[in-house]
């Protein structure tokens, strides 16, 4: 999940957290594992983020997420968490 617009909140990390928290209720009901998403503040006006660390966000520490077969994947930017989605597998035994 991009967080965008961080730039419009000072890049605030209680935002950021306050978002995740509703985000992550959100995500629940509809039946998904809050721990396979990867959570990333970005700022698309400014880049900060999206390929490259932010300096505007020392707060942030980075996404960790879990995969299939209990995978765990880890990153900093949005790019790592585009890179890091697992293509769904295709049944081989199905026409």
């Amino acid at each position: 999940v991009a967080v965008n617009k961080m730039d419009t909140t000072k890049w605030s990390e209680e935002r950021f957290n306050e978002i995740i928290k509703e985000t992550t209720n959100f995500i629940k009901k509809v039946g998904y594992n809050p721990k396979s998403v990867a959570f990333v503040p970005i700022s698309g006006w400014h880049g900060d983020n999206m390929l490259e660390e932010s300096s505007n966000m020392t707060w942030y520490k980075g996404w960790t997420r879990e995969g299939k077969g209990g995978v765990v994947f880890k990153g900093k930017t949005l790019l790592d968490a585009i890179d890091a989605i697992e293509p769904p597998t295709r049944p081989t035994d199905k026409p």
